[in-house]
């Protein structure tokens, strides 16, 4: 049983001895002690004061004298206001070692078919251009949340929604058709979503060229865009995909095609997947029928000119369109065909969208509308808020082709953590292949731990260079400890030690101090889950790893010639070990065994 859970029963215990009142331990949450203060865990006491009829001091001191008496764990305490604070035997923390070791798949809680189902919807790309830096934070985001919630014993369904149809895919496949010459990825050598992102740019280039031109001809900009012949064919060509044109569908799933096999190779380097993809060119029409059986209803109405609109007067917003004049979609219509086809598919009890904050007013429209057309899960549905990420230069532009490419950022941080690295010397010594697996380890390691790091509600600027530091908050700073635990061990292996009976030993400030931090880790990850935010995780972690640092650096550990002292120890480190391990793993991040 972990430290909390002992002190949370014992403290149900103690309250209904002293004040005849029921409280449900799991109701007691210990926190660790503030620094400032003498203790290692700390209960509140004002839950219990008006019971008591006495002041939050004299309950707390009562608590804590029932504790000392009845509570082996409970060496001593002290009251500060209604915060009570307990020091733990030191002896009692060789059980809490041992039971870190015992427990398989430690931190994590086990889901079974009654769990509940959640579903997060991350990454959502366009198929007009290949995956940016912005989508590198949503698909970290997104599949570090769903790893994290699956710790915390639910049952999660991962998705992904590809926007594949609009007027954005027609100016690809239009400049493809007009200045291609029949390209390929094969005839190119290049991945088909950098194919097909360099055909939107280009023709970005000769619209605006166009724009320009009738400018000059003594149109306004707006008249000049409305009448430009490249975005007339554009619309057109809109058209005739929606008739389903056999040529232009013919034209779209080729290059489509191309482009999911760029995207499924980024997604694997990146680390990320997904149980289900849904396309907005399977969904759009899901959503029509839906809207205009709200509107049969009399959940929507309709308008003189034949458009179809929401009132959400009633919910402190406006009036929101739905069906277009000439009967086509919008965003939130599609949004509302695809919440229909994965309530088919899965019985969800939440859904989490990890949409960036831009969207915030859309995703609070679109919870009021699944929940008047009867989505049972629409009014608490999550949108998963974060921040923009910009560079020291600025904001990106995918038409102007001044995006980051995310294939592209990848490369340059595997390059950057091995030419880094071999200036370290933490290379020395590797084969090619060893050199070149941790390069990639280290290199994309800094990357996500530097984009999760940060709470996900915040802007970041990110900055390739400080990622990659093997001193500080970084990723690569954590994959080197684990790497030096990792060593660690193995010498101790090599050297015939074994991991002996401890638990004679009282164990010392800075192994008291590790082996709390560790106790903490459960309830780290629920705290993640609960709040949904990796970045909790990760400086957890990040506190972990400077813990054992310094014990690293104060306590002996292969030298150590008592034996049952080296045992705590060496059974420290391998626990701090798993732990980095599996923190990191929910992060999404490998650490490597050597470096």
């Amino acid at each position: 049983m972990s430290i909390d859970s002992i002190i949370s029963e014992a403290v149900s215990r103690a309250v209904k001895e002293l004040y005849a009142t029921d409280t449900p331990a799991d109701s007691i949450v210990p926190q660790a002690t503030r620094k400032e203060f003498e203790g290692n865990v700390t209960v509140v006491v004002f839950p219990w004061v008006k019971a008591a009829r006495k002041s939050p001091e004299a309950v707390g001191t009562e608590i804590g004298e029932w504790l000392v008496n009845n509570e082996p764990a409970v060496e001593k305490f002290n009251v500060v206001k209604g915060f009570l604070n307990l020091t733990i035997a030191p002896g009692f923390w060789n059980s809490v070692l041992a039971h870190i070791a015992d427990t398989p798949d430690y931190g994590m809680k086990a889901a079974d078919e009654n769990s509940p189902l959640v579903m997060v919807e991350y990454s959502s790309p366009n198929t007009n251009k290949p995956l940016h830096l912005g989508h590198i934070r949503n698909n970290l985001l997104g599949f570090s949340l769903a790893e994290i919630l699956k710790a915390c014993g639910n049952r999660v369904v991962k998705t992904n929604i590809v926007n594949d149809r609009g007027i954005h895919i027609c100016k690809s496949m239009l400049a493809w058709q007009k200045w291609g010459d029949g390209v390929t990825p094969e005839s190119s050598g290049k991945k088909g979503d950098h194919l097909i992102g360099d055909f939107y740019v280009l023709f970005d280039k000769h619209f605006k060229a166009e724009v320009k031109s009738l400018m000059e001809k003594g149109m306004s900009e707006d008249e000049a865009k409305a009448e430009s012949p490249l975005m007339k064919e554009a619309r057109e060509m809109l058209v005739k995909w929606e008739q389903k044109d056999p040529e232009i569908r013919g034209l779209w799933q080729k290059m489509n095609e191309w482009v999911y096999a760029g995207f499924d190779e980024t997604y694997k380097r990146m680390g990320v997947d997904f149980d289900k993809i849904y396309y907005e060119s399977e969904t759009y029409l899901e959503g029509k029928e839906k809207v205009l059986e709200g509107l049969d209803a009399g959940k929507m109405y309709r308008k003189e000119d034949g458009s179809v609109w929401a009132d959400l007067t009633g919910d402190g917003l406006d009036h929101k369109l739905l069906l277009r004049s000439d009967g086509t979609s919008v965003y939130m219509t599609q949004d509302i065909g695809t919440a229909k086809l994965r309530f088919q598919d899965f019985p969800i009890d939440k859904m989490i969208y990890v949409v960036g904050n831009e969207q915030n007013y859309h995703f609070q429209v679109l919870s009021i509308l699944l929940d008047r057309l009867g989505f049972k899960w629409g009014k608490d549905l999550v949108h998963f808020s974060y921040g923009m990420v910009e560079l020291p230069e600025g904001k990106m532009k995918s038409r102007e082709g001044t995006v980051v490419d995310a294939d592209d950022l990848m490369d340059d941080m595997v390059s950057t953590a091995r030419s880094v690295s071999a200036e370290l010397g933490k290379l020395d010594g590797l084969t090619d292949e060893e050199t070149a697996a941790i390069s990639e380890m280290v290199g994309l390691g800094a990357l996500k731990y530097f984009l999760l790091k940060v709470d996900p509600r915040k802007n970041i600027t990110f900055n390739p260079k400080e990622s990659i530091d093997f001193n500080g908050n970084t990723g690569p700073f954590i994959q080197y400890t684990y790497a030096r635990i990792r060593s660690v061990l193995r010498k101790a292996a090599e050297e015939g030690m074994q991991v002996e009976d401890h638990s004679a030993v009282t164990p010392g400030e800075r192994e008291i101090t590790l082996i709390q931090a560790l106790a903490d880790y459960p309830s780290v990850v629920a705290a993640a889950g609960q709040s949904y935010s990796p970045a909790l995780i990760a400086n957890y972690v990040y506190d972990l790893v400077k813990l054992y640092n310094q014990f690293y650096h104060d306590c002996s550990i292969l030298k150590e010639t008592d034996t049952a002292v080296r045992s705590l120890r060496l059974r420290l480190s391998s626990q701090t070990a798993r732990v980095i391990e599996s923190g990191m793993k929910l992060l999404g991040i490998r650490v490597p065994e050597r470096m």
